[in-house]
């Protein structure tokens, strides 16, 4: 299996990775409904270290000093780049909220690009997300607006950071280590939403089983792909990622795109097509790892 995900062509662990996200984020509405979103972010959090922890035990002991930082960083962004995210969700149809936060990693990955011809492609799906929001058709949530640029904020420095910890840890390594910090993290604004709510009895498996989804796959993919992509390119190729949104919002939540977020969904997947080209990392990209994964 490990060998399998090492030989794919890295865009395919992220379009994995991707669909695997807004699968989640779907099936999150119905417990967001029952604890909140803060409530559902933190439990998918909690799930997701024992999981992670079963899987690969963090060799905590073999961390440097100077590993802390990105470590920590990467575990805050996280936590609330997700609890934003679902906050948006509760307000705003998961296309609309996954194209709004989307301008997160397309700033980073224009700021990231040294061919500024390169840069026709973030713009290309600009385009693309100006069109799946539809800002002119109805009245705007500005709440859930804000949730949603608050998480894209979130996103571009996930990708950043993932890639810095992903060169440094092998494997799943490194989300051992930054989940449980998102779990501490979002414990002052998702503890109180659980405790306030009296939720059913499905709500803590449906969490488990979410939480499998996502982190725990979906983030071991993409930090797979990272070590393996540029910034320009993985951030690009996140622009099919409204398109999955709307897809998986359609499939699951019955949320029907109109004419011209279809347009803005080809506008999307033309630009991440084009993006992966001469995206791939050379090896001398990554960093030799001296903390192995320790399987369980």
């Amino acid at each position: 299996m490990r060998k399998t995900l090492t030989v794919a062509p890295p865009w395919s662990l992220a379009v994995a990775a991707m669909l695997a996200i807004q699968f989640s984020n779907a099936l999150s509405v119905a417990v967001i409904g029952q604890v909140g979103p803060a409530g559902t972010a933190w439990l998918r959090m909690c799930f997701g270290v024992v999981f992670l922890w079963i899987i690969s035990r963090p060799a905590i002991r073999s961390l440097r000093r100077r590993d802390l930082p990105a470590l920590i960083a990467l575990g805050v962004v996280t936590g609330f780049m997700t609890t934003l995210f679902l906050a948006a969700v509760e307000r705003i149809p998961l296309g609309t909220a996954v194209a709004i936060e989307f301008l997160g990693p397309l700033t980073v990955a224009g700021l990231m690009s040294r061919n500024r011809r390169a840069l026709v492609w973030p713009f290309l799906a600009l385009i693309g997300v100006v069109l799946l929001t539809e800002p002119w058709a109805a009245s705007i949530d500005f709440a859930g607006v804000g949730f949603a640029l608050a998480a894209g904020v979130c996103w571009g420095l996930y990708n950043v950071l993932t890639q810095h910890v992903g060169d440094r840890f092998a494997g799943i390594s490194g989300l051992s280590l930054t989940i449980p910090v998102a779990a501490l993290a979002t414990l002052p604004v998702g503890l109180p939403q659980v405790l306030g709510h009296h939720f059913e009895w499905w709500v803590l498996p449906a969490a488990a089983g979410i939480a499998l989804v996502t982190p725990v796959i979906a983030f071991g993919l993409e930090m797979l792909a990272l070590r393996r992509m540029t910034h320009t390119a993985f951030g690009t190729l996140l622009s099919i990622e409204p398109a999955f949104g709307v897809l998986i919002g359609l499939l699951v939540l019955a949320q029907a795109p109109t004419v011209m977020q279809l347009l803005g969904i080809a506008l999307v997947v033309l630009a991440g097509t084009a993006a992966q080209q001469g995206g791939r990392r050379s090896p001398d990209a990554t960093v030799t790892t001296d903390v192995p994964a320790t399987p369980s």
